[in-house]
């Protein structure tokens, strides 16, 4: 005689185990795709061009390369959606290029100061997105104050001063200085940086870094900006942040921009 299975049994639980049964299930039941590290830093570039980070030739997009000190960049002279796989360069802190052809945007310099300066950080992504650059010429920090964007809870330095264009020792110092231990900076009269332990983690934060200026400019245009719980804020910033629903957000925009390329290319990323 086979058991009845009882409903409701997990209603008594209390949150912690939800959580933890919640995150033992992402693990058997999420797949995702295994792409190769080139793949995703192409993929990248094509979603966040197709999420408004595109800026002409503006920002730089980089991951720690299998060789030491070195990492791969795109090709100075190609727009985010003209990136593939194939056409990455692998340069050194130096900048010098190791593989590829064609040289390196000269501003990828700050990213080689925060390589040396965070050991565990495997991507760095910088761009220009509308909303974010609007907040940071009104020379404001970025405000987390809303469910979707708490993954940025305690992860957003500012950095108040414009150095200048950053293809200078100095504005590197400068950027890893204000960055310190957090997974990104608002830039002022700039932009954006992320420095994070994954491509997927800096890619999906840099979208949710733009989706939350936006909410800033819109909220303080209507009111002020009631403060979150920090608890609370933290609660969701760990669930949000947990490695395999990162991945699974990844590949979810992974697979909208490989829909919009459209289907005369059979694979697009090489």
């Amino acid at each position: 005689m086979s058991a009845e299975k009882i409903t409701g049994e997990t209603l008594s639980l209390n949150k912690c185990e939800l959580v933890r049964r919640a995150q033992d299930a992402m693990h058997r039941h999420l797949d995702i795709p295994d792409w190769s590290l080139r793949e995703k830093v192409a993929l990248t570039c094509r979603i966040l061009f197709s999420q408004g980070h595109d800026s002409g030739l503006a920002g730089q997009i980089t991951a720690r390369a299998e060789v030491p000190e070195a990492y791969y960049t795109q090709r100075l002279g190609l727009g985010f959606d003209e990136i593939t796989a194939s056409n990455l360069l692998i340069v050194d802190e130096d900048l010098e290029v190791l593989s590829g052809e064609g040289m390196a945007n000269p501003a990828n310099r700050f990213h080689s100061w925060i390589y040396r300066a965070r050991p565990d950080v495997q991507c760095i992504v910088h761009t220009h997105p509308l909303h974010i650059s609007a907040l940071s010429m009104l020379g404001r920090p970025l405000e987390i104050a809303h469910m979707d964007t708490c993954p940025l809870y305690g992860e957003v330095a500012f950095l108040a001063e414009w150095p200048g264009v950053p293809v200078g020792n100095s504005e590197g110092e400068i950027i890893a200085s204000a960055l310190g231990d957090k997974r990104a900076a608002l830039l002022a009269h700039h932009g954006l940086v992320l420095a994070c332990r994954s491509v997927e983690e800096a890619c999906v934060l840099a979208i949710q870094c733009e989706r939350a200026a936006r909410l800033q400019l819109l909220a303080e245009s209507a009111g002020r900006v009631r403060d979150i719980d920090p608890q609370l804020a933290r609660e969701a910033h760990d669930w949000v942040l947990h490695e395999k629903r990162t991945g699974a957000t990844f590949a979810y925009y992974a697979r909208r921009a490989l829909r919009a390329i459209g289907p005369d290319e059979i694979h697009p990323l090489t």
